[in-house]
């Protein structure tokens, strides 16, 4: 009786949800993927996703389950280890790594509740500077990150000029703040940090130091930006942006000794058995087998020429999408990019961060709105972040990259002049765009141009879905 439901495919037991899926597969295909968290991932590990593994429940770390009938999914897991640390070149002496957060968040989560412990001291890049919401992002009304409901958070700030990380106000702020736990890590932020100086800071204060290189791992992983590896204590990060792998999370700590005495008394980390309880039984159930997996085939992807030749061409693909934008008169924050992605600034063009997302969608180039330093608001943000992993997967390289930046360049173009007939109100220049015929036209034939050149380049994946 239920074979039809076990055994059939999808687009035959539930054609309304497949359509669905293929439509989303055709918008990737037709359109410019500028988000710069988000990547194409391989056959490899979409092979891994759907596999038998999701079947299996696996609580505890490998050889010590609380389920039976794991013998091959320990393997899995030591083999995704084990190529972990290969991918940044660590020594098991020297460095532990979880593999079963479910994503970056959790991950970030599980690091503070097993060093800080609540409503211990954390310091992090505030949000509208390019921190992530999970380095304790609040407001002068809400906490808004449960980072900062369940820690104590102060965020450090850049120069708003220049931009950069101000790293003496940085260290003057945490002689005051005394913080557990420092984190070196971005969201967007578009130059390598100074982990060195990090260090420095943290020493001075008995902090840990935290790299959360969830933006970068994939360029650290191929040796083209300093590793935070030197210096950090813990260095969290995900697996699905330029690392290429699936939606998941990764955690490695340090082991061994974490300093001596003036006696010649060793202090020992404990950071593995800390940070392993507080994944499971602390914050997790039992670990997604199937995105384990996957994480062992992007980490042996992350050890091949190939893969260090595309990391190499996202650096170069987002420093020509910057100089080409600078060109036109747009205002990137800091000057440019070490990495693969850049905040353009839009105030000195008139428009807002969301104007410029919504007139960039509707002809098919995705990107987010996003804060620039000085806003005041996160919800309302001057700026857009853009990236290059995902079309640099696809094939796309320098020359290309000015095709891109005409595109985009003709896109906000026609949203200044949408601006000029609307007004400052978002809800009015999407009117505009709706109603007016002549807009209607612009946009769609500037959609039409966009989604012509994208479905010249190789989209990976399953062929329909």
């Amino acid at each position: 009786m239920c074979s039809k439901l076990l055994n059939g495919n999808l687009w035959d037991t539930d054609p309304e949800l497949f359509q669905i899926i293929r439509n989303e597969r055709k918008r990737q295909e037709s359109g410019l993927e500028m988000i710069a968290s988000e990547n194409f991932t391989s056959v490899p590990v979409l092979q891994c996703l759907s596999s038998c593994l999701h079947n299996k429940y696996s609580e505890g770390l490998p050889h010590q389950r609380y389920y039976g009938g794991n013998e091959f999914i320990d393997e899995i897991e030591i083999l995704a280890q084990k190529r972990a640390l290969e991918a940044y070149r660590l020594k098991t002496e020297d460095w532990g790594v979880n593999v079963q957060p479910y994503s970056g968040s959790p991950a970030n989560f599980a690091v503070y509740t097993g060093v800080v412990e609540p409503h211990g001291r954390i310091m992090g890049l505030d949000l509208p500077d390019g921190g992530h919401l999970t380095h304790g992002f609040f407001t002068a009304t809400k906490k808004i990150s449960a980072t900062s409901i369940f820690f104590e958070s102060m965020p450090y700030k850049v120069d708003p000029k220049s931009g950069l990380i101000d790293y003496d106000k940085l260290a003057e702020t945490a002689k005051l703040f005394k913080p557990r736990l420092i984190i070196a890590g971005i969201s967007c932020y578009s130059r390598c940090l100074d982990y060195k100086r990090f260090k420095e800071i943290a020493d001075e204060n008995g902090a840990y130091l935290m790299a959360d290189m969830a933006h970068v791992s994939g360029l650290v992983a191929a040796g083209i930006i300093p590793s935070p590896f030197e210096y950090c204590d813990i260095v969290s990060t995900t697996t699905h942006k330029t690392l290429r792998g699936p939606r998941a999370g990764v955690i490695f700590f340090r082991k061994g000794v974490r300093s001596i005495k003036p006696n010649g008394d060793k202090i020992m980390y404990d950071l593995e058995s800390r940070i392993n309880q507080a994944v499971f039984p602390g914050l997790q159930g039992g670990p997604h087998n199937h995105a384990i997996a996957a994480i062992a085939t992007a980490m042996k992807q992350a050890t091949t020429p190939e893969f260090v030749d595309y990391q190499k061409q996202v650096v170069k693909n987002a420093q020509r999408l910057c100089s080409g934008l600078i060109s036109r008169g747009y205002d990137i924050a800091t000057g440019g990019t070490d990495v693969h992605l850049a905040l353009v600034d839009m105030r000195n063009v008139g428009l807002s961060g969301a104007r410029a997302e919504r007139i960039l969608e509707l002809c098919s180039i995705a990107c987010n709105k996003n804060t620039v330093p000085g806003d005041k608001s996160a919800l309302n943000p001057s700026g857009i972040r853009l990236g290059t992993p995902a079309l640099t997967t696809r094939g796309l390289k320098e020359a290309h990259m000015d095709r891109v930046v005409d595109y985009i360049d003709k896109a906000l173009q026609l949203a200044r002049e949408i601006t000029k007939l609307s007004g400052p109100k978002l809800i009015d220049f999407n009117k505009v765009i709706e109603e007016n015929i002549e807009i209607k036209s612009k946009v769609s034939k500037l959609k039409g141009e966009v989604e012509n050149f994208s479905r010249t380049f190789y989209l990976p994946g399953f062929e329909h879905y």
